[in-house]
């Protein structure tokens, strides 16, 4: 794992613009090396958009905000043919999707139709327009924020498209300390004394080489056993937990197993370890597993959260 420590630059990086925030910062980094798309919520405020663009600035790759509108249409992502009246033929413009590194910011204020776009792109890293196929970057990676508090004028995201995010991160209010750090650190940048700017940034070869090296995590194969039977739980968790036979009315597909394995690997990578344990999965299952199963309106009406059924079953099923 040659390049790891040269790709770890990053970590240090999101942590002179983020306070706190660990899990949040894992979970950037898992995306990163995975190329697994992530859907970031929690309330205004809470550096989802400066989480973000924190990491785009660490690496040396081209980025584009784009902020998702109810009047967005798919050729403001995509691109478009435009006819050229000097040479009489119709040429492609490209959208904001073929940057390497995307922020769909307030993903579910978009219509469906610019959903299914997007969604082309994250599953395929390629985009069709009248025909013609045009791939993306091949460091391509989306990460999407949604509000929850703002239900007014937004499009839920169907559940294809959620399953194409690697991981769910929810983000919570910092603690009295984070947010007293948070004013010291906000005061020495508006008064200009703010020494966040990395020396080097991370090149997209590097992250590429680090993708390999994850891919090259060793996984033991009751471990690769233990990440199916958390997958199977959630599609009949009755069997687990009595109490919870009617709590899932979808569980998750065998897509989650891969994107948990590959979040695991990716974990163990950032931590210095070239094999995956038990804690690994453990650890990333609730972010993997949170929008890939549908709850039943049994749990609902007892307020039985996705993330209370997953931590339910992750406590009952036995660790290797």
């Amino acid at each position: 794992m040659q390049t790891q420590t040269e790709f770890l630059q990053i970590r240090a990086h999101l942590q002179k613009y983020i306070v706190g925030q660990t899990r949040l910062i894992d979970r950037l980094l898992i995306g990163l090396l995975t190329g697994g798309h992530l859907l970031l919520e929690g309330p205004p405020g809470v550096a989802k958009t400066t989480a973000v663009k924190a990491l785009a600035s660490g690496v040396h790759a081209s980025f584009q905000r784009v902020q998702f509108t109810p009047d967005l249409m798919p050729s403001d992502l995509t691109g478009n043919d435009i006819f050229d009246p000097q040479t009489g033929d119709f040429r492609f413009i490209d959208g904001p999707l073929f940057h390497e590194i995307i922020l769909a910011d307030e993903i579910n204020r978009a219509p469906p139709k610019v959903q299914s776009a997007l969604l082309e792109a994250m599953e395929e890293h390629q985009i069709t327009i009248n025909g013609s196929t045009h791939p993306l970057p091949e460091l391509f990676f989306v990460m999407a924020t949604q509000n929850p508090l703002e239900q007014s004028g937004t499009y839920p995201l169907p559940e294809a498209q959620l399953d194409r995010f690697l991981m769910h991160v929810q983000i919570d209010y910092p603690n009295e300390d984070e947010e007293l750090q948070i004013l010291k650190r906000d005061q020495a940048l508006h008064f200009g004394n703010d020494d966040a700017e990395l020396n080097s940034r991370v090149m997209p070869d590097t992250v590429l080489t680090a993708r390999r090296e994850v891919s090259e995590i060793h996984v033991e194969e009751i471990l690769e056993k233990y990440v199916v039977q958390i997958v199977q739980a959630t599609r009949d968790p009755g069997n687990i937990i009595p109490d919870c036979s009617d709590c899932i009315e979808i569980g998750a597909s065998p897509r989650a197993s891969i994107a948990m394995l590959r979040a695991a690997s990716a974990l163990a990578y950032i931590q210095g370890r070239d094999y995956v344990n038990p804690d690994d999965i453990i650890n990333v299952a609730p972010d993997v597993l949170r929008h890939r199963i549908i709850s039943s309106i049994h749990a609902k009406t007892k307020a039985i959260s996705n993330t209370d059924i997953i931590e339910s079953l992750l406590d009952i099923i036995p660790v290797p």
